[in-house]
């Protein structure tokens, strides 16, 4: 089981994910498209390094074209890009591009999980996409994910049954409520934002080490129950 830690801000909140124990980080890259807790790719650059090789790096994408992801694909060398916008989906030649741009690097694709439509969705990604990543939606925040709710599990969970990649499950997670998601799902991974974060009085979002710990934690201690 591994566990996912959005959105990092800065390299101090990266290696303290680091030290939690924390297997991947994801930093979302500010491509013009308001996001919650974006950073520009100078400060992207600087969080990257900051882990070194220690943890898996996820760039979190939204934008409106593939062709607006290959420039910071290049530049910043992430692990994992993830896309998660309303307007572009990967699809089997953008996952051609990015390989041959930044060899190595997996895609990981948001299915937004609004209803049963999702199976399908989920199906149709997963045949080339290295990773899907399952979560709820916002209508007020651009892009799939970043909501702070759960959405149907069992939708989740009839999605793992059904195909052969890799899946992460995401979407209002925290120390409190990991657990049973894994035992009714069973993902190959889980994710959390809003809540290891802290709200701060001018809207933004910190993370929290004492919530990422627990989380983690939880987690773990739920696959290895479960043999997972």
């Amino acid at each position: 089981m591994i566990t996912q830690i959005y959105s990092i801000q800065t390299a101090e909140e990266a290696i303290a994910c680091v030290e939690a124990g924390v297997d991947r980080i994801g930093v979302a890259i500010d491509t013009g498209i308001r996001l919650p807790a974006q950073v520009n790719e100078e400060k992207c650059r600087e969080i990257f390094t900051a882990v070194g090789d220690k943890v898996v790096k996820v760039l979190i994408a939204v934008t409106k074209t593939g062709e607006d992801v290959y420039g910071p694909l290049s530049r910043l060398r992430p692990d994992v890009i993830h896309i998660c916008g309303n307007e572009f989906f990967a699809t089997p030649e953008f996952v051609a591009r990015a390989k041959k741009i930044c060899p190595g690097v997996e895609v990981l694709q948001a299915i937004p999980m609004t209803g049963p439509k999702a199976i399908d969705e989920a199906v149709h990604f997963a045949e080339f996409c290295d990773m899907i990543i399952l979560d709820s939606v916002d209508p007020k925040i651009a892009g799939i994910g970043a909501a702070g709710v759960t959405h149907d599990w069992a939708l989740d969970a009839a999605i793992v049954r059904k195909v052969k990649c890799r899946v992460i499950l995401a979407g209002g997670l925290g120390p409190d409520n990991v657990a049973e998601a894994i035992r009714i799902v069973r993902p190959w991974g889980v994710d959390s934002f809003t809540k290891t974060s802290d709200r701060m009085p001018d809207g933004s979002t910190k993370k929290n080490p004492e919530k990422v710990h627990l989380f983690i934690k939880n987690a773990k201690e739920a696959a290895a129950e479960l043999g997972l």
